[in-house]
């Protein structure tokens, strides 16, 4: 990083205060220098954008088809009239900067972005949230405010009697005159939600935090009018400027411009950086009861719901965005094994999560189900430019599976490559199931990138159903590179047409798409993302009060499945022999369709060995003595119902 970036971070970042701001118009002032950009410098830009989109970026036919759009046509426009000294208002350096991130906002994608690396970790916002919620079973839709960051609100000029009166609960009415949701709507248009239900969240999640690498800058520099109802009933507005913050330097960056199989939205991984920064304040009620080791906090926290007076284990999951997607696996494994961990019933939320490490997302899976994890499969766009650099890639990058079926496209005129999993299908089943009650997944229309990947596999292995706050996901079916990403894919070709980019720009690409597996077999999940098997509206209980009726249909729900258990004790091995006691037991819920567990089968060495029948569901402790083979002795137990379906698996290598 220049000097002059590390000194206009250090300037707006102070160490003695979380919360250290300046005002918009004063730091786009100070920063005016590092728009501009020489004609040259201009054109090197769209040819490489160009370049990109035309010859590698894996949706675009996808996104032509329902969008309506032509980038291409776009860029060449731009080309043509900087070759031909008719740049007329692009010699200005933002409106550049603009009309670059209109054309890949366009796509409709978040994992192809035009970025601003020299505004890295500024943000500009707000210092308040506002939140959707619903009455009367999702008929009515409100705004509320659901955060307030006190000590900047009241450290405005002239706060007066509208600060006062502005707090959590109050209605919002207009943003600077315009009815709330169409303010919403018009911030959405310019953000790259897939669907319509992303868009309209992301332009609720940006509303008032907008990072200034991915986003323009907000137009209105003077402030926001924000009109509000008290809860007096009194309208008042209050006058706010915008104000810039600084984020501590983001590992997150970093970390993904390192690997080629990250799915994320670095866009919400920030935005949720700034919430945690601003409005996450720890009390004693927020002492969970399961502590997550060093390195994992900011991850998932893992607690209990008391719920209609039972216990269910409740799995908080921000990001999968694991420095080690394997010890985040061996971490998660050991909590919800835990003594004091609910067995009958859990509940995962992914709501906001933007993605991370596809093979931490995949991998997971297997924890929760006695099948066989499929991992979803990954397809490049056929062209030369994709061949060259599946050959080329580095040897450890495991990119070269799919040249052949690249290749083959020539004769095929297909459009895609052949689908293979970015996570082996081995490492998705190496472990097995560890947690036999029913799981419930919630997602929203934030849940993005590696988070749709796992909730497309939680829904295509069976594992269990989804309740969705939103109609669908975010939708976000790729694995995406950086562009350094690619020079190093071609570093050593002496035709490589990638060349380096100015200062301070940086593209992002989505490289392979997803595909989905089982009953929806080869639909793309890009656009078109997941149905949740339940819908709740949220309340403003839940978002006031700690998502009181979102738990309680959660509750209900899992009430509705069948409880397995299926344990396995086994001793030290002794002259070639050892003791396993099985114990095994069902709960099946009033009027279920499923049976109670009939047999649980033992095999040994992947051979079987003892087949031990149920009694009323059960198996109370059965002692067997279990002898030594030559080579491995991987033991597999399996539960079946009486319909013979499979239901609890316990593995042991």
């Amino acid at each position: 990083m220049a000097e002059t970036e590390t000194g206009a971070r250090a300037t707006l970042q102070k160490v003695e205060s979380a919360v250290a701001t300046i005002p918009l118009a004063k730091f786009l002032k100070t920063n005016e220098r590092k728009y501009k950009l020489s004609r040259k410098d201009r054109l090197r830009i769209v040819e490489q954008a160009l370049l990109l989109i035309e010859s590698i970026y894996v949706h675009l036919p996808l996104k032509r088809a329902m969008h309506a759009i032509d980038p291409i046509q776009r860029l060449r426009l731009l080309k043509f009239r900087l070759m031909e000294g008719k740049e007329g208002w692009l010699q200005d350096g933002m409106q550049f900067h603009k009309r670059m991130m209109e054309v890949f906002a366009s796509t409709r994608d978040l994992h192809t972005v035009y970025k601003l690396d020299f505004f890295a970790d500024q943000v500009a916002l707000l210092p308040f949230l506002i939140e959707q919620y619903f009455e009367n079973d999702g008929k009515v839709e409100r705004f509320t405010v659901s955060r307030v960051q006190e000590e900047i609100l009241h450290r405005m000029p002239n706060a007066g009697r509208e600060a006062d009166f502005f707090e959590p609960g109050v209605e919002v009415l207009y943003w600077n005159g315009v009815p709330i949701r169409r303010a919403i709507e018009m911030n959405g248009e310019a953000q790259a939600g897939s669907n319509l239900e992303a868009r309209f969240a992301r332009g609720l999640d940006n509303l008032t935090i907008r990072p200034l690498d991915m986003s323009l800058p907000p137009d209105e520099l003077n402030g926001v009018a924000l009109t509000y109802r008290s809860r007096t009933g009194e309208e008042l507005t209050l006058n706010h400027e915008w104000l810039v913050y600084a984020l501590d330097s983001s590992a997150s960056d970093a970390l993904s411009r390192q690997k080629k199989r990250a799915a994320l939205d670095i866009k919400k991984t920030k935005i949720n950086q700034v919430k945690k920064a601003f409005y996450v304040k720890k009390t004693a009620a927020d002492v969970h009861r399961f502590r997550v080791r060093k390195g994992f906090e900011d991850i998932f926290y893992a607690d209990i719901k008391r719920v209609g007076g039972k216990d269910l284990g409740y799995i908080r999951l921000f990001s999968f965005e694991a420095e080690d997607p394997d010890k985040f696996i061996v971490e998660f494994r050991r909590i919800i094994t835990s003594a004091d961990f609910p067995q009958e019933g859990l509940i995962i939320d992914v709501r906001g999560n933007p993605g991370g490490e596809i093979r931490a997302g995949e991998r997971l899976l297997q924890l929760f189900t006695p099948h066989r994890v499929i991992p979803e499969n990954f397809e490049f766009i056929n062209s030369p430019l994709n061949l060259e650099i599946c050959r080329r890639a580095p040897k450890n990058w495991p990119f070269a599976k799919w040249a052949n079926s690249i290749s083959d496209s020539v004769l095929t005129g297909a459009t895609y490559s052949s689908g293979y999993p970015l996570t082996p299908e081995e490492s998705c089943n190496d472990i097995g199931q560890v947690y036999h009650g029913p799981v419930l997944l919630i997602t929203d229309a934030l849940s993005y990138s590696t988070t749709d990947i796992f909730a497309a596999g939680f829904q295509d292995n069976g594992v269990g159903e989804i309740l969705g706050t939103s109609d669908n996901t975010g939708a976000g079916g790729a694995s995406f590179w950086w562009y350094e990403n690619l020079m190093h894919a071609l570093r050593h070709a002496p035709d490589s047409p990638f060349r380096p980019l100015p200062k301070g720009v940086n593209l992002i690409l989505a490289m392979l798409r997803s595909i989905r597996v089982g009953p929806q077999a080869g639909r793309p999940l890009e656009e078109l993302g997941i149905n949740p098997n339940h819908r709740h509206y949220l309340t403003k209980r839940d978002v006031l009060k700690q998502n009181n009726d979102l738990f309680r249909i959660a509750a209900r729900i899992l009430k509705q499945k069948p409880v397995y258990s299926l344990s396995v004790t086994l001793s030290a091995w002794k002259d070639d022999s050892r003791e396993m006691v099985v114990r095994a037991a069902s709960k099946i819920p009033l009027g279920g369709k499923v049976q109670h567990i009939a047999r649980v089968d033992v095999c040994i060495a992947d051979r079987p060995y003892k087949t031990i029948d149920a009694r009323g569901g059960s198996i109370r402790a059965r002692r067997l003595t279990l002898q030594r083979c030559q080579g491995k002795n991987n033991l597999l137990v399996q539960a079946f119902d009486g319909a013979n379906k499979l239901v609890a698996t316990y593995r042991h290598e």
